[in-house]
């Protein structure tokens, strides 16, 4: 029979999975598609985008954190270790990331789509924004990175 702390286990590697798996996914088709520059292209993805960071995302940034905790709880570690505390702080930078990227998205796809029905490019405005968003991506990839380095290479 499986003990509790190893379903945990598999609870939080299977949603670190899906919301590192998404985010680069979805920051690859956005990416894709603001190369492409059609705004009914840009606007189908960034629609598709914000229903897979509902989907798949919001769950697992919920997951995370508690199944961490849980994972803490059940081995016996103190939230005090360095590691941990390296861990919760990155996750705090991943999240003060995603947070606006969530609502960027939102107007990508609503600019994307005013542009598509009007048959005009993408606006100066949308195109702030794409770089905006681009941009904090590269935090919340990096800080993501450095959890599961920590999570491999942590003490004991």
């Amino acid at each position: 029979m499986t003990d509790a702390y190893t379903l945990v286990k598999l609870l939080h590697i299977l949603s670190s999975t899906v919301l590192f798996g998404t985010g680069i996914g979805t920051a690859f088709q956005m990416l894709m598609a603001a190369r492409d520059g059609r705004p009914e292209v840009v606007a189908r993805v960034a629609a598709q985008v914000v229903w897979a960071d509902w989907w798949f995302t919001t769950p697992a940034v919920v997951v995370q954190p508690v199944s961490g905790l849980a994972l803490v709880h059940l081995a016996g570690y103190s939230l005090g270790e360095p590691w941990l505390l390296a861990s919760l702080a990155l996750y705090a930078v991943a999240g003060a990331a995603w947070l606006p990227v969530v609502v960027i998205q939102r107007r990508l796809r609503d600019l994307a789509e005013t542009a598509a029905a009007a048959g005009l490019p993408l606006s100066q405005a949308w195109r702030r924004l794409f770089r905006l968003w681009f941009l904090l991506g590269w935090p919340g990839f990096g800080a993501v990175v450095g959890i599961f380095a920590l999570m491999v290479i942590r003490p004991g």
